[in-house]
């Protein structure tokens, strides 16, 4: 029994395009651009040297804050500059691994707490888009029973994970069994729309095939479960509820429903770290779009540039009008195309102005669409009205801006084409700036007071 969320839409998904394109692995670029802050937290710092040879798998920025997660090298050859928050190295086009990798060990014999020191140094993140370091999500600081792996990828256009479930399934159903292993999950389930049934299809038979070592037998069985077709039935929130019938409190984490929530491809990544020791210096990207002569799902080295990955797929044809990193509901623009490919980066989208076109911005028309559509059940329109004021505080205490999630279901059916997730985006900057201010009055008020209590104290002395 699926259970089906307030909202949502159907918008037209573009899958065609690249859907049929089997995983191509892209040759390692000349030169990689490999930023220093690919997560969410604090910012890695290098810990090689500007000449230094480095090889592929070896860490090269790291920090001692907790939440972070580890870079490494995607390519062996000269650390050539740092530049823009990013360590730049030119390949010496020998591809060596460092010393001791790709190693090859049985997971199954090893402690949770071994698998979780895996995962950390692998410096794995939420590869779905949020980035959040998987090893932190792996030791909730609450009880959890259930394990859902992401593989809704409702994102129009984008099929990279529909294709990794489609084709290396064992490393998806493994790292599965990773995860269940580290949580001590009851229950695990593998979440993907209906309209992949070929993903759903592979997953059941990997799923078998590695139950059937028998290895590990207190492992809860995996299910695949198909849901229906909704956007946004991947974020994380809709489909704790779909699955589970559990709600995330607002301003709460899935861990407060008692579960945890991994994208299909970080539980491939963290097969491939607990089993062959392999950081994630790689990913699977989606570059597709009707201005891309022919649409393709990558295997690419992080630090390649878009510019390399689109004219590896033919380059476009005709003009585009926007460059997204990412889906076309919640990606975002891009201005130039010498950007790096991220662990993050689950698509490149470029589409021409005939699919991007939406006339002007007119005033809000009170017509409640956004209402309807909005899976957390919010008032966008009156929280886009809020941004163009600027009156961030009843944005935030009125009207719940930081309980959006960004899905975009307003903008896509509002009739007056008003850019809401824009609008929405900017009030929430605005918000945390807001609410930095008033810790920084907070503390000198405290600070203030504690000054005048040592005077006090000093006087009576």
């Amino acid at each position: 029994m699926f259970h089906r969320f307030f909202g949502g839409i159907h918008p037209h998904d573009g899958k065609e395009l690249a859907k049929g394109a089997p995983i191509e692995t892209m040759p390692a670029p000349d030169v990689v651009t490999i930023p220093l802050s690919q997560h969410i937290g604090a910012p890695c710092k290098p810990c090689v040297k500007i000449g230094e040879m480095v090889k592929r798998g070896q860490k090269i920025a790291t920090t001692e804050a907790f939440l972070h997660a580890d870079i490494h090298a995607s390519v062996s050859g000269k650390v050539k500059k740092f530049e823009n928050g990013a360590i730049v190295i030119e390949s010496d086009g020998e591809d060596a691994w460092a010393d001791g990798l790709p190693m090859g060990r049985d997971w199954h014999a090893m402690t949770k707490d071994e698998l979780l020191a895996a995962v950390k140094d692998a410096g794995i993140v939420g590869m779905g888009g949020a980035t959040f370091p998987a090893f932190v999500k792996l030791a909730p600081k609450k009880p959890v029973d259930v394990l859902i792996l992401n593989g809704a990828e409702c994102e129009p256009y984008l099929t990279a994970d529909d294709r990794l479930m489609r084709e290396e399934g064992d490393r998806v159903a493994e790292g599965a069994r990773i995860l269940a292993k580290i949580l001590g999950v009851k229950r695990a389930v593998v979440a993907i729309e209906d309209n992949k049934p070929e993903a759903a299809d592979a997953m059941r038979a990997a799923v078998q095939k590695a139950e059937a070592t028998g290895a590990d037998e207190g492992l809860p069985k995996i299910e695949v479960a198909q849901l229906p077709t909704r956007y946004p039935q991947g974020a994380e929130k809709m489909l704790i509820y779909a699955i589970t019938g559990r709600e995330v409190p607002l301003g709460g984490l899935p861990m407060d429903a008692g579960t945890v929530v991994q994208n299909v491809a970080t539980a491939a990544a963290i097969y491939d770290a607990c089993a062959h020791g392999i950081p994630l210096i790689e990913r699977i990207t989606t570059v597709s779009g009707d201005a891309i002569a022919t649409p393709k799902n990558l295997r690419v080295r992080i630090g390649t540039s878009y510019q390399a990955a689109i004219d590896y797929c033919g380059g476009f044809v005709g003009t585009p009008d926007k460059v997204l990193a990412g889906g076309p509901m919640m990606g975002r623009a891009q201005e130039r195309l010498d950007v790096p490919i991220t662990k993050g980066s689950s698509g490149i989208l470029a589409l021409t102005r005939k699919l991007t076109e939406h006339g002007p911005e007119l005033h809000c028309i009170r017509c409640g669409r956004c209402v309807q559509a909005c899976p957390m059940g919010l008032i966008p329109s009156m929280l886009s009205i809020l941004g163009q004021r600027k009156d961030v505080a009843r944005a935030r205490d009125d009207y719940g801006v930081m309980n959006c999630v960004e899905c975009g279901c307003c903008t896509y059916v509002c009739p007056a084409k008003r850019n809401i997730v824009q609008y929405i985006r900017a009030t929430k900057g605005a918000v945390k700036a807001l609410a930095a201010k008033e810790k920084a009055k907070a503390a000198a008020r405290e600070a203030a007071a504690k000054a005048k209590e040592n005077a006090k104290e000093a006087a009576k002395a």
